[in-house]
C-alpha cells in the first residue's frame, strides 16, 4: 500500500488496529496517547508527530520502507504486517532530511 497522504495513513492503522481486535482506546494506552489523538490520526489529521506516528505503528506491528520514486524498479514499497516486522527509523529520517534541502 503506498502512502501519499496524512488520510492514507491513518486507514492504514485504522485497519490494522482492527485486524488486531484493538479498539482505539488499548491502541492509545499502547502508544502513550490519548484516545482522541488515535480519533484524529485515523480521520487523517496531520498534525501529529512523526514520534508519535511511528511509535503507533509500531505497536501495530507494521514495518515502513521508503524509496525514493524515479530511482529505478523499487525493492517493495508496500506495508507489512506481522511479529517480524520492524520501522527503519534511520532511512525514514534521511529521506525526510533529503526533501528539506
Amino acid at each position: 500500500m503506498r502512502i501519499r497522504t496524512p488520510a492514507d495513513l491513518g486507514a492504514l492503522i485504522r485497519d490494522s488496529r482492527t485486524k488486531l481486535g484493538l479498539d482505539q482506546k488499548s491502541l492509545a494506552e499502547k502508544v502513550g496517547v490519548s484516545r482522541q489523538w488515535i480519533v484524529e490520526i485515523e480521520k487523517g489529521k496531520s498534525r501529529a508527530s512523526i514520534g508519535l506516528l511511528l511509535r503507533t505503528i509500531g505497536a501495530l506491528g507494521i514495518a515502513l520502507d521508503a524509496e525514493k520514486e524515479g530511482l529505478g524498479k523499487p525493492k517493495d514499497t508496500s506495508l507489512s504486517h506481522g511479529a517480524d516486522a520492524h520501522v527503519d527509523i534511520d532511512s525514514i529520517v534521511a529521506s525526510a532530511r533529503r526533501k528539506r534541502k
